[in-house]
């Protein structure tokens, strides 16, 4: 387990520490928000235990920015913070659980665990294949016929949507809610232009066609 703890207060941080370090975790600490937020961006941490309260950058934006830019390592929000409406915020901004300070260590250590097992439940099937095309939902890889293709985030959740349902037609509401999670149509092309993408870097300089449009309905990855 690869742990970053956001924390401010030295004594909480290197309590945090020495908990989760129990958990034979790997587990760094970043007392500065905006620090935090640049470390979480452009490394893989497994989980994040986030402060609220802290310097430069908020821990409300920090959770809600992650989210913003598709990361989803899980947010275990650690805070001094008792109130409703400060546990409410926090979550809906991107924390995946809340725990109020002061707190019991095992009850901290049994969470971590908890949103450990969510996060590798989710990931069990790591490859989905199709003819010659392989997406690795670990490591995030999409390759077609041995050559690695650069995808960005929305359009690989759209091609795991797709690889996850090959041969079914997929409409552009059961898009617009598994990769925006939206539940009504913004009344925008959206899904036009970002099918329009993923076929273009999928299907350019190959042989075969991969995703299908059924019109009026939506669309399907099948066999030519």
């Amino acid at each position: 387990m690869r742990c970053l703890v956001v924390e401010d207060d030295n004594e909480i941080a290197t309590i945090v520490k020495q908990g989760l370090g129990e958990l034979e975790g790997d587990v760094e600490v970043e007392s500065n928000g905006r620090r935090a937020y640049e470390r979480a961006l452009t490394n893989q941490y497994d989980i994040i235990v986030l402060d609220l309260m802290l310097p430069e950058m908020d821990g409300y934006t920090f959770a809600k920015s992650l989210r913003e830019k598709e990361v989803n390592t899980p947010i275990l929000i650690l805070s001094a913070l008792r109130e409703l409406d400060d546990r409410l915020k926090g979550l809906s901004m991107g924390g995946d659980d809340y725990l109020t300070k002061p707190f019991a260590m095992a009850e901290l250590q049994i969470r971590v665990k908890n949103l450990l097992k969510r996060a590798q439940k989710a990931s069990e099937v790591t490859q989905l294949v199709f003819q010659d095309l392989k997406l690795n939902r670990l490591n995030r890889d999409v390759v077609r016929a041995g050559r690695k293709l650069d995808l960005q985030e929305r359009e690989f959740v759209l091609l795991d949507l797709f690889m996850s349902n090959p041969n079914k037609i997929i409409g552009k509401q059961t898009i617009l809610k598994e990769v925006w999670n939206y539940d009504f149509d913004p009344q925008t092309n959206v899904v036009d232009v970002l099918v329009c993408r993923l076929r273009n870097k999928l299907e350019k300089d190959f042989p075969t066609r991969l995703i299908y449009t059924v019109r009026g309905v939506g669309y399907v990855l099948k066999s030519s």
